[in-house]
């Protein structure tokens, strides 16, 4: 299952990137002996490794890591592929090689919050929360000097005090925040002939459920005469 929508017209012209997405490991093994670079980009600037853990293809993973694909290459919204995963052991692979699960990609959302947002799998939002527990936990144990801690507590101080004095405005800030980047995401996912579209049929359902509902038709003739 694909956790994110691949506009596969923009990917014709480029043959690895789509044998990634198909998960058709034969022929990307034979693009990259003959030389295709295994950091290549898409439209969106995903690379293939984006596409390959999107789709849940670790195996493909593994071999654009062999062939020297950059595990913290980021696309144009600062995501890294782990940004993109929602399998269990693509997650384990991308993690086990060094990709950090507490990255923020550029509207400060981590590959959790994503994860979350997209509603994939239990066991996977269950291995990264685990993965950020420890990645914290690993980090609070970590050396500081005391000029750190102390900025640090300063730093936690003003945003608690921030947030006491103004808790309605921090919540629809989150709230309307959390709906843009979301909305924004679909957008340029789905593309935004295909939102206009499905905005219609929308619509036009909402109408005939109406109808169904009522038994009066939007407009009818007797409606126009009433009004009259």
């Amino acid at each position: 299952m694909s956790y994110v929508f691949i506009n596969d017209s923009s990917q014709t012209n480029v043959p690895l990137l789509q044998a990634c997405i198909d998960g058709d490991l034969p022929f990307a093994k034979r693009l990259l002996e003959t030389g295709c670079d295994p950091n290549i980009r898409d439209n969106r600037g995903r690379t293939g490794l984006h596409l390959a853990a999107a789709r849940g293809n670790v195996d493909i993973c593994r071999l654009l890591h062999k062939f020297g694909a950059d595990l913290l290459a980021t696309d144009y919204q600062g995501n890294t592929a782990l940004h993109l995963c929602g399998h269990v052991d693509t997650i384990q692979f991308l993690v086990s090689n060094g990709l950090k699960i507490d990255i923020c990609n550029h509207n400060g959302s981590t590959p959790l919050v994503l994860a979350k947002r997209r509603g994939v799998n239990k066991d996977a939002i269950r291995l990264l929360e685990g993965l950020e527990e420890q990645e914290v936990k690993g980090f609070n144990r970590g050396p500081h000097s005391k000029l750190e801690t102390m900025q640090m507590a300063d730093s936690e101080s003003a945003m608690e005090s921030h947030s006491l004095l103004n808790p309605n405005l921090q919540s629809s800030e989150g709230v309307l925040s959390s709906f843009r980047t979301t909305w924004q995401e679909f957008v340029e996912d789905l593309g935004f002939w295909r939102v206009l579209l499905l905005l219609v049929v929308i619509a036009l359902l909402s109408l005939g459920i109406a109808y169904y509902v009522s038994g009066v038709l939007p407009f009818s003739t007797s409606q126009l005469e009433l009004v009259h």
